[in-house]
């Protein structure tokens, strides 16, 4: 089967793909478009589905998104949980919205239409790709700190009343000199060595001998999806085994639970935040088209079509990773 050629004097539609064919009445660069999508669902439903198994796996010791993701722009120290994250949604679905007005304006040839919700698309893409940044910020800096045991257990800390206690709240700083490994003060200098945490292990549990109202809770849920909180005795007993001071979240261990939450949290995430800088560069590259009239030469503003599959493909995505991250 010999491909079409379209030439000047050539109006009708045709199919790149084969003679005069026009499957499901798409072209043959929309064709390919949903070619890509349906390839990177399954990429992305991989991902989700084993972001699901490992959640059910260790239900137990899960990380609460509430508790996780609290924290909201000029708001220190208040509680807002998902908040921002919903902010983050609405934005992208407004968006994808914006996006239907760009390509409803290119059906109508109207250039000028075109190019204000093309515009208003990349300031939402580009809003929701800061917060996605200001977001990991946070998470990877944390806000109490944890510490780890020996076995490998999540030992954080709170009042009586159960309201999480940070360790700059009641650790103290010993005589103990100490220094993070470099370049030049190190004989076995790693590249990826990490920093050294605020405060020691000693340090933590000389400043919680102190506070006889604080307690330790653990990473395991009870019957009512609450963390369990220890008694003092048992506090005592499950810090002596302390091993590790944890502060912030990165791909070895989490201050906020098991470390498989920390690890899909950068990778699915991740994923999804280069897809949606990558469709914000796109739609920059069409915006300017659409300026320079390219389409409006065409009589064809498919591209500005083609590419909205792609940003409304990335925004029904998002609201799965919001769900099942999130939410559920």
């Amino acid at each position: 089967m010999g491909a079409t050629v379209t030439t000047a004097n050539n109006d009708e539609k045709t199919w790149g793909g084969g003679h005069e064919i026009q499957p499901l009445g798409s072209s043959y660069g929309k064709m390919m478009m949903w070619f890509f999508i349906v390839s990177d669902a399954l990429t992305f439903s991989g991902f989700l589905g084993a972001y699901g198994f490992s959640r059910f796996k260790f239900i137990e010791t899960w990380p609460l998104a509430d508790e996780v993701f609290t924290h909201f722009p000029f708001m220190h120290g208040v509680a807002a949980p998902m908040y921002y994250v919903a902010l983050m949604t609405f934005i992208l679905i407004f968006s994808s919205v914006t996006m239907v007005l760009a390509v409803d304006a290119g059906h109508q040839l109207k250039k000028t239409k075109v190019a204000i919700y093309m515009f208003l698309t990349i300031i939402g893409g580009i809003i929701f790709v800061g917060s996605q940044a200001w977001e990991w910020k946070n998470f990877i800096k944390g806000e109490y700190g944890a510490v780890e045991t020996v076995g490998g257990s999540l030992l954080q800390f709170v009042d009586k009343d159960g309201r999480r206690v940070a360790l700059a709240d009641f650790a103290v700083k010993l005589p103990e000199q100490r220094e993070a490994l470099t370049r030049s003060h190190s004989t076995w200098f790693v590249e990826d060595a990490q920093s050294l945490p605020t405060y020691t292990v000693a340090e933590v549990q000389e400043g919680f001998k102190n506070h006889p109202e604080i307690l330790i809770r653990t990473e395991k849920l009870t019957d009512k999806k609450k963390k369990t909180v220890l008694s003092r005795e048992e506090s005592e007993a499950h810090l002596a085994n302390a091993k590790y001071v944890v502060e912030g979240a990165n791909l070895i261990r989490n201050e906020y639970g098991n470390k498989l939450f920390a690890d899909f949290f950068f990778f699915i995430t991740g994923f999804h935040g280069f897809h949606v800088l990558s469709g914000v560069i796109i739609n920059i590259i069409i915006f300017f088209n659409v300026l320079l009239g390219t389409y409006e030469k065409r009589r064809s503003y498919e591209m500005v079509e083609k590419v909205g599959l792609y940003w409304h493909f990335v925004d029904l995505v998002w609201v799965f990773v919001f769900t099942v991250f999130y939410l559920v």
